[in-house]
């Protein structure tokens, strides 16, 4: 019964990105809305910092075709597809053998929840935050201004002062590529030559994704060129690879590996979906 919920469930994710017309909702964020993006650049550059975002899924607030109402809650991370579920970034992280559980903390109604790992054996630190479905715009240009080196951040955890977004090494974004519903006027312009790598696992993020990625000077590792399920095993496995410092191409497979064998579709259709570099 469990197996024939999960697949349920994961044809239903891979639906969710049909749809590109939504309700018309102000979705704008109220506070802080004018200030300008964090650059803190003083911190401990012995450890290196992966920082994922991730945008719930969302019924209500994002144009998708909708999941069961209970894990497309975008404003209950505990239970969301995303995030909360077996295959979300805080479970499937949690119950990883190659990462160990730091802390979560609680943040705010626009940023729920943040969680940080240590990699068990190589020293590297993960940081992934929930943000509210609602304010998915928010997340996107979070995740673009890290990317870019205009948002840079630090975490005191462990006795010592960690970079996160723009001092990330690897930024990622998972979710509904809000990008099909609503249009970004800001540029993205790199800020200090420094090329971050990123992987983007939504809805056809190589072709929403590169106008804005263009002039931020990144390392695409690996993204989309069609419908697909952002679930955790794929950027998991993806990042596994990435800690080992294995090529482009390597990490690619590894995610599509990862990606052929819960989605039950062929290795060479994964490998058409995920792809890497420009």
């Amino acid at each position: 019964m469990m197996k024939n919920l999960l697949t349920l469930l994961l044809s239903f994710t891979f639906l969710s990105c049909q749809s590109q017309t939504t309700e018309k909702i102000n979705t704008s964020v109220s506070t802080n809305s004018s200030a300008l993006p964090k650059n803190i650049t003083q911190f401990d550059t012995t450890s290196k910092t992966i920082h994922i975002f991730v945008a719930l899924c969302d019924n209500k607030y994002q144009g998708i075709v909708p999941v069961p109402a209970k894990i497309g809650n975008g404003q209950d991370a505990h239970n969301n597809l995303y995030w909360g579920c077996g295959f979300g970034i805080r479970t499937y992280f949690k119950n990883s053998t190659e990462w160990k559980l730091v802390k979560t903390q609680k943040i705010d109604s626009l940023l729920f929840e943040r969680i940080i790992f240590k990699h068990a054996t190589k020293n590297y630190y993960l940081i992934a935050d929930a943000y509210n479905g609602k304010y998915i715009k928010h997340c996107t240009e979070e995740f673009l201004r890290s990317s870019s080196g205009q948002l840079k951040d630090t975490l005191h955890v462990n006795n010592k002062v960690i970079g996160i977004a723009g001092n990330s090494k690897l930024i990622a974004y998972i979710g509904h590529d809000g990008l099909m519903d609503f249009k970004l006027t800001e540029t993205f312009q790199n800020t200090d030559k420094q090329k971050r790598d990123v992987i983007i696992l939504a809805c056809y993020s190589k072709s929403y994704f590169t106008t804005h990625l263009k002039a931020a000077n990144v390392n695409p590792l690996v993204w989309t060129t069609g419908l697909m399920c952002p679930e955790a095993y794929t950027i998991h496995d993806a990042i596994t690879g990435y800690v080992n410092k294995e090529t482009n191409e390597a990490i690619r497979t590894r995610a599509a590996l990862a990606y052929s064998k819960y989605q039950k579709c062929s290795v060479q259709a994964a490998r058409n979906l995920l792809v890497t570099g420009w």
